[in-house]
Formats: structure tokens, sequence, C-alpha cells
């Protein structure tokens, strides 16, 4: 594996600048710290057509989007960008900094996102209205990184000559890139480990809920071990989704066909939302509304076009990239994320590629999702996971992991004085050998006689004085205003276009995901 990686970056050095973008899920909140009620700010432009700057479930949860971008320190200058635009115009309000949300208003009450009159937009609607009956809103209100990564074009066929493959390259890209995917499923523990930062939440968050957690302070609940709740049972976790479907990383086929019969597959539950509310308050009464409800640690992506969806795009022309889910946004960082992170996660990806991939049973498939658990609720404890089969502690796996992860980081180094991928890994393992340097730990220090909501509003006026402090120059201001007016005109184009009826429209959807589980490629 590593003499393979010497050979291909000592032939071709800039074959490992990776493509990489950054989604950053944040709250606007209000002086006080509630959550802002308010529609998504009209200087931010179109959230259905702006490229940069959108929403998510609600109205209140903007998303920020960088384009693709080679150089780790250009993604986050451009993060940097979206975030100074954002706040050059936001009346009286303030970003939240964490996963976890602030204060929350009664369910009903979060506003769902609103994009406008044509069909797409109404889709997008309706799938989030769909997602707060089954689900609940408040749930929809946790915040994450996506972090969006491929290899360059000319990284494949060279790789292909080394595996002495005769595949077709778009075939031998897609596999690889699923034997990756399965390799990140089954080491997901570890970055839930370094990188969680949501032990502790707010009361309003689960209110009239079942948990287990404890009682920190009167308006705090936490784990003492935990890691990540926003990737357990509180968070984004189905128990419908983890007992009625069982997504295949194996081959993209079994991943495309398993991901359309959930689609397809009616659920009782959910069609019996449907009986005494009015109008169409879901896509479809399937276990997933679309591929976009299926809840994991990394999937698989393509930028669809021709009106296709992402499935059939996958299957047209395979993977294009992947999606890392995992992340919580990192409450000490002004954006979320920073460059360690960044250098850290690309060494993994690429470990995840180039060490030998198991094909996943349904044992090792178990595993995978409860050595997850165990790290999201204990993971700073003395815990065991099950590496196929054998019982191995979260330190001495996490150890031998790191030490491979090394070499990858020196070959990515090779070329550049910095040594950020190595700097990277050496300070993950000083997390393994001190519990107390994970961002849970320190978040949990940090709230010994402070309310999880106080601590975070803190840190909140301390970014917004960060970004306040760099204002736009005029020609970046006008360059965002013109964004923003061009989104606007895009959508005001779409809504003239004559469509089919909305219940059309969704009926038409749900045939091509049936002909994707009926018709399996071949």
């Amino acid at each position: 594996m590593l003499d393979n990686l010497k050979s291909i970056a000592g032939k071709q050095p800039d074959i490992l600048r990776f493509n990489r973008g950054l989604e950053r899920e944040t709250l606007r909140v209000d002086s006080s710290g509630q959550l802002a009620v308010t529609p998504h700010p009209g200087f931010l432009g179109s959230k259905l057509c702006h490229p940069m700057i959108t929403t998510d479930f609600s109205e209140s949860q903007l998303e920020l989007i960088t384009p693709v971008q080679q150089s780790v320190s250009d993604a986050l200058n451009q993060l940097n960008d979206i975030h100074r635009f954002i706040y050059s115009g936001l009346d009286g309000e303030i970003l939240w900094p964490a996963s976890m949300p602030c204060t929350l208003p009664p369910s009903n009450e979060i506003p769902l996102a609103q994009y406008g009159s044509s069909n797409l937009a109404k889709l997008k609607t309706t799938y989030r209205s769909g997602l707060g009956y089954r689900y609940g809103r408040t749930m929809q209100t946790i915040c994450a990184i996506h972090y969006n990564f491929s290899f360059p074009d000319n990284f494949w066929p060279v790789l292909a000559t080394y595996e002495e493959s005769s595949e077709n390259i778009d075939d031998f890209r897609t596999r690889r890139y699923f034997d990756l995917m399965r390799n990140f499923r089954r080491l997901s523990w570890l970055p839930t480990y370094l990188f969680g930062a949501s032990p502790a939440l707010s009361d309003s968050f689960i209110t009239g809920r079942q948990h287990n957690l404890q009682r920190l302070n009167d308006q705090t609940w936490f784990l003492p071990e935990a890691t990540s709740l926003r990737n357990g049972g509180l968070g984004y976790q189905s128990d419908t989704q983890s007992g009625l479907i069982n997504i295949c990383y194996n081959t993209a086929d079994d991943y495309i066909r398993t991901l359309a019969e959930s689609i397809c597959t009616e659920y009782t539950p959910y069609r019996d939302l449907q009986q005494d509310v009015p109008g169409i308050i879901q896509v479809n009464t399937s276990i997933l509304q679309s591929e976009a409800e299926f809840y994991t640690t990394i999937r698989a992506k393509r930028v669809t076009s021709g009106g296709l969806n992402l499935l059939q795009a996958l299957r047209k022309d395979g993977v294009e990239y992947i999606e890392v889910r995992l992340l919580d946004i990192n409450p000490y960082a002004p954006l979320g994320i920073d460059a360690r992170t960044i250098h850290f996660m690309d060494t993994l990806i690429l470990y995840c590629l180039l060490t030998p991939s198991p094909v996943h049973d349904d044992y090792l498939c178990k595993a995978v999702n409860d050595n997850m658990q165990v790290v999201v609720q204990h993971g700073r404890g003395d815990v065991y996971l099950d590496d196929r089969g054998k019982q191995i502690s979260l330190k001495t796996w996490g150890e031998a992991v790191l030490k491979d992860l090394a070499q990858v980081a020196a070959v990515l180094d090779a070329e550049s004085a910095s040594g950020e991928h190595g700097n990277a890994v050496t300070e993950q393992l000083r997390k393994l050998v001190n519990t107390g340097e994970t961002p849970a730990s320190r978040m949990l220090d940090a709230l010994q006689g402070k309310t999880f909501q106080d601590y975070a509003m803190e840190l909140a006026h301390r970014y917004q004085t960060h970004f306040l402090d760099q204002p736009l120059n005029r020609e970046e201001l006008e360059s965002f205003k013109e964004m923003a007016d061009k989104s606007r005109v895009e959508q005001a184009h779409r809504e003239a276009v004559t469509e089919l009826p909305f219940p059309d429209y969704i009926a038409d959807m749900h045939k091509d995901y049936q002909d994707l589980m009926e018709n399996p490629a071949v």
C-alpha cells in the first residue's frame, strides 16, 4: 500500500492534490440566544438558487457552501468570506457555534424552510415537512460540518495501472470509492472520538423525549463519557432506519438498489401520518422520502444534471465524490472546522482507499453501528470495540491506525516543508493518550459552573467580533451582492415556467425510483 503511494506521488506530485468542499450548518439566534424565527434574511439572496448560502431544515438554519477547492487554505478562506458577508447584514442576530442547538421554542414553532412556488421549491419544503413529522422538528435543528472530497481525475488511471486493473476508468473509480467508504464506515468511531464535540445539550432539546442523559446543571444535560451526542440516538440516528433498512456499500449496484427499495417501500406509521392532515405533508409514505434522508457517516455523491435524481446519476456515471457527514461543529474554531481537521481527514480518507477493504456482511455491518454508538456514549471511557470479531480497546486500535496514518501523512508532506498532515496525525495521537484533550472533554471542563446555553453564547459573541473585525472590502461586498441578485433572478425565472401539477411531479419522481428498484443494472 505505502510503496504504491510513494511511487504514485514520486512520479506525479500533483496527483495527490485533492478536491474538497465544505458545508457548514449554523442556527441564527437572537440577542438572548433564542432561536430566531425570522425569515431567511433577504440580503442573502434566494436560498433555492444561491450557490453558497442556503438553508437546511429551517428558515433559521443557514447552510454555507464553499466551491470546490484544491487548497485547504482556499477552502477555509472562502468559508471565512461567506461568514463575513453574512455578518455584514445580520441585524441583531448571531450565529450559533455548536452542533447541538440553542434554546428552542416548541417544535411546531420551529419554521420550515420555504423555497418558493416552483415544483423544486415545493419539493424541498415538503421533504422538510416530512422530516418534521417523522422525527420532530427539534432534531432537525442539529448542525454539522459536511466534508466533500474527491481525488483529481488524473489520479485514477495511475492507480488503475499500479493495481493492474483492466476496468473502464469510471467503473474502477466507483468500485474503489466504495472500497474507501466501507473502510471509512468501519473506522468511523475514530474521527467521532477525535472530533466529537457534543457531549452536552440544553434541556429544551429533550423536552418530552426519553433519554439516558444526566443533569449537569439546571439547564444542561450530558453523558460523562460521551463524545458526540449528535451522532447518537438523540441526534441523527433513526430507529426506524436502523430497524428496517440495510444500505449495502459492497458495490454501487447494491447501494443504489437498497436505497431505491427503501424509497419505494411503504411504512405504515408514515402512511398513518397523512390520514388526519390535509395536503401533502411528506414526499411519500415510504421508509425514506429520498436518498437525502439516509442518515449515515459517509455517502456516495455526484453532481446531477438532465433531470436525473442522484441514484440515476450514480448508476449512469458512477461516483464523483464522497460526502463525510459525521463531523460535529468544532466550537473552538470560528468557522466550525480548522485546517488540522481537514489535513487529518484527507490522510484518513487516503488510508481508507489504499487499505484492503473487507466486504461488509451482516456481522460487520452490525459491528460498525455498535462501535459507533459505544464511542458516541462512552468513547472517553475505557471501552472495547469489535474489530471483525476481535475485542480491542479503543486506545489500542486507534494507536495502530494512527501509526499507519503517520506513514501516509509522510508521503503527503513529502512535497511540502510544512508537515501539516504529520502534525495533524500527531495532534490526534495526543487525544488518544489524553482524553482530556478531545473537544468533548474541553467542553465539559468549560461547562463547570455554566450552562451549555450560556457557554455557547460566549463563544458566539467572540466569533461575531472575530468576523465583524474583518469587514469585506468594496469589491468583495459587491461580488456577494451580485451573487445574491443573480440568485433572485434565477428563482424568478424558475417560477415563470409552466410546470406539471405538484402531485404529478412527485408521482413521476416515484416512478424513477421504482424503475431503479425493479430494473437492477446488469
